[in-house]
């Protein structure tokens, strides 16, 4: 049974006096509906659970549902004996983005206050901005993630304990023993080729067989394309490709997405596709990292609208789209393999799974920087660069980033496969694992 964070937030949540309503988003097949069913029925007595699609392609019954009596009445036909207090039961509306006026509807029953509510879904920004009136004040809303490295390492087996005494490792800035790193590089190498997809993760722990771990990635990934289609009629060729060119955007220099390839049309800008990027954004199935080229705190305030790199969600979706079934290439470190983009995918997701909005520096006389981070301690900017090779000390546009004296930088990292930590001048090279304890509060 896979261990996931989110599982002590909820669990806090519902025993707290609060009346919002938790809606958890996410892509597909993270594990939402999974989560809020082991925890709802381990501290509900009675536990509802109301799968809107499933209504959607049956019965209907939330169809027409507009007030807190409808509600109740339609959900009393099909649970009715469970129906008892705000204590002891809980009503999970599961897929909730299949009928956007349940948007609305949390509002009042947050009012109302009669029953525990949870809710979950994909594409939960579109669909609150297609909601008439926005529950804001009677929901908290929170994302999920696929499993992130630190996650994956439990559903291996490793104990709080060895995590807790890294997690202290890393605070210091102090580096595992050798026998320890390789061991991490082993689990960090299979995480590439995993990924944190629950199912993909579960067939990985049971069979040890990337071909059937590649099926179920494939098959998700296919859940993806379509999903990126069918809500939106009039541009889903538009965002369907922009979802396909995700991998090979990621084995360009630049790695940002260029408009003119998108539909292969000259003077085609940013722009033209500002809706279908935000829709793969909010469906939670492509990681965005803005560009910034005036890299000062909050970074947000000088954040670029033309430049953008996309990121897939999941390393091992990645890692099967490139590489298919050879394992060789990430577990053997093949000399003739680039795994710039894995490594990058991996910090990307890494990172904004920790809270983290994602930026890069973008400067065409000075280069480029692969990650950018709000430092809300010392109100300033740190830079993050990604290495997968043995050149990892070679970054001239990171060495002239630190060095200017009207970007404050106080501190940089380095993350790559070496496993000594060295600090040199403001730039602290790191093990890439150690990407996993980079939480808002614990970046040094």
């Amino acid at each position: 049974m896979l261990y996931r964070k989110i599982e002590g937030l909820i669990e806090k949540h519902f025993q707290s006096d609060s009346k919002r309503i938790l809606l958890i988003d996410g892509a597909r097949q993270v594990g939402k509906t999974f989560i809020v069913r082991r925890v709802g029925k381990r501290m509900f007595e009675n536990y509802i659970e109301l799968n809107m699609v499933e209504d959607l392609l049956g019965m209907r019954l939330f169809a027409n549902v507009k007030t807190v009596e409808d509600f109740y009445l339609q959900v009393s036909m099909l649970e009715g004996a469970k129906m008892k207090d705000k204590k002891n039961t809980l009503i999970f509306i599961d897929e909730i983005q299949a009928y956007p006026h349940l948007m609305t509807l949390l509002k009042f029953l947050s009012q109302d206050d009669k029953y525990t509510y949870v809710a979950s879904g994909s594409l939960l920004g579109v669909t609150l901005s297609e909601t008439t009136s926005i529950p804001m004040g009677s929901i908290r809303k929170v994302r999920m993630f696929p499993l992130d490295f630190e996650e994956f390492l439990y559903a291996n087996g490793m104990n709080e304990i060895a995590i807790s005494a890294m997690k202290k490792k890393f605070k210091c800035l102090q580096p595992l023993d050798e026998a320890t790193h390789n061991k991490m590089m082993d689990l960090f190498r299979k995480y590439l080729l995993v990924g944190g997809l629950p199912d993909a993760v579960n067939v990985y722990l049971s069979e040890k067989n990337i071909q059937s771990v590649r099926e179920i990635q494939s098959e998700i990934r296919e859940y993806y394309q379509v999903d990126a289609s069918k809500y939106d009629e009039a541009n889903k060729l538009k965002i369907r490709r922009i979802y396909d060119l995700i991998p090979s955007n990621m084995e360009n220099k630049k790695k940002r997405v260029i408009a003119q390839n998108i539909e292969n049309k000259k003077g085609k800008k940013f722009q033209d596709y500002s809706d279908e990027f935000e829709y793969l954004i909010s469906a939670g199935i492509a990681l965005n990292v803005q560009a910034i080229s005036n890299p000062v705190f909050p970074l947000i305030e000088s954040a670029g609208k033309n430049l953008l790199k996309l990121y897939l969600n999941d390393v091992g979706i990645l890692t099967g789209v490139l590489y298919g079934n050879n394992i060789r290439a990430i577990l053997d470190d093949e000399k003739s393999i680039n795994l710039g983009s894995v490594y990058e995918t991996v910090v990307a997701s890494e990172l904004i799974a920790h809270g983290h909005k994602l930026f890069y520096y973008d400067n065409r006389a000075k280069g480029e920087v692969d990650y950018l981070i709000d430092d809300y301690d010392s109100l300033s900017v740190f830079p993050i660069e990604v290495k997968s090779g043995k050149d990892y000390t070679v970054h001239s546009a990171l060495n002239t980033f630190t060095q200017n004296e009207d970007y404050r930088i106080k501190k940089a990292y380095v993350v790559s496969n070496e496993r000594q930590i060295i600090i040199k001048d403001k730039i602290i090279y790191l093990p890439i694992y150690y990407i996993m304890f980079f939480e808002k509060s614990s970046v040094l």
